[in-house]
């Protein structure tokens, strides 16, 4: 038996928690095919490894067509004059297959790095971030839970993805003083964060039954200061839903002195899905570190470290 240890000193989204359990040994072939079989359009994705403060990282990037595009890494949209000095850093990528995953064609970029691959190419000067120019996909719960029903995956994958936007659904509900049937996902029910999830729940439900995983360990998040932009407006951080979730489930958090965003609703609410001690053993073996990198640019490397531990 092995304990998986979440180092979220950096915070903790949905594509750094991917990544990590990817560069972890999680099953990527499989992951691939299971995204192939959810029953949305509008996204591809992209795996590939970059270089975060000199350190590799595995990168997993959702590409959103035109229609779905949002600001999630439009630093400038965020967080206005106030946006976090970006950290110097360089990527070194490669291709694992040679070729993008398509669900449609489209293009996508960064403010913090830059794909290049022989043929899918992602520019920034392509791609307008015309928010207020696309329809907003405002998901239920029950919506929601409808793709992961129709993905297929396995059962413990399913129950996984289906605890994660319970919490995010939960918290929402509370924030917004709604029935839990009345809530309506923003951001968290985009189509990025549904695949963000349901890889998650994959490359965890593989870990677990490869490494035999017993137990999470999450000691605290990490999280900065300031405001951030979403659909409901300028909010303060940690965020109202990110807030809820942390309190609801006794998740510690450590205040950095650093403006932005470092902790999502998507990250806070798989920490509290995952987690099941915040206490570390006093010794302890390393047997295997993933890392998974982050795409907003602040000035701190954004990686999740994960670690399998053995007494």
């Amino acid at each position: 038996m092995s304990r998986l240890y979440l180092e979220c000193y950096s915070g903790i989204s949905g594509d750094m928690l991917t990544g990590a359990l990817l560069d972890l040994g999680a099953d990527q072939e499989k992951l691939e095919q299971v995204l192939k079989t959810i029953p949305a359009q509008g996204f591809d994705i992209q795996i590939s490894k970059v270089q975060k403060s000199g350190i590799s990282a595995v990168d997993f990037d959702v590409l959103l067509d035109h229609e779905h595009e949002n600001h999630d890494h439009d630093m400038a949209y965020l967080f206005g004059e106030t946006a976090p000095e970006a950290e110097e850093h360089h990527h070194d990528h490669h291709d694992h297959d040679g070729h993008p995953h398509d669900h449609d064609e489209h293009h996508h970029d960064h403010d913090d790095h830059h794909h290049d691959h022989d043929d899918h190419h992602h520019d920034h000067d392509d791609h307008h971030h015309g928010h207020d120019g696309h329809p907003h996909e405002h998901r239920s719960l029950q919506d929601v839970l409808a793709v992961i029903d129709g993905t297929q995956m396995t059962q413990g994958a399913k129950e996984l993805a289906g605890r994660i936007f319970r919490i995010v659904a939960e918290a929402e509900s509370e924030v917004h003083a709604r029935p839990l049937n009345e809530v309506h996902f923003h951001e968290v029910g985009a189509i990025d964060s549904i695949v963000d999830i349901i890889s998650i729940a994959v490359c965890f439900d593989d870990l677990r039954e490869k490494e035999q995983i017993s137990d999470v360990v999450v000691p605290v998040l990490y999280e900065g200061t300031g405001t951030v932009r979403c659909q409901h407006g300028v909010l303060p951080i940690p965020v109202p839903a990110v807030a809820a979730i942390v309190r609801k489930h006794g998740i510690r958090m450590h205040l950095i002195p650093d403006l932005g965003e470092f902790v999502t609703p998507t990250g806070a609410a798989c920490v509290a899905a995952l987690r099941t001690s915040d206490q570390l053993p006093a010794e302890f073996v390393i047997r295997k570190t993933g890392l998974g990198a982050g795409k907003r640019a602040y000035r701190r490397a954004g990686v999740v470290r994960a670690m399998l531990l053995e007494d």
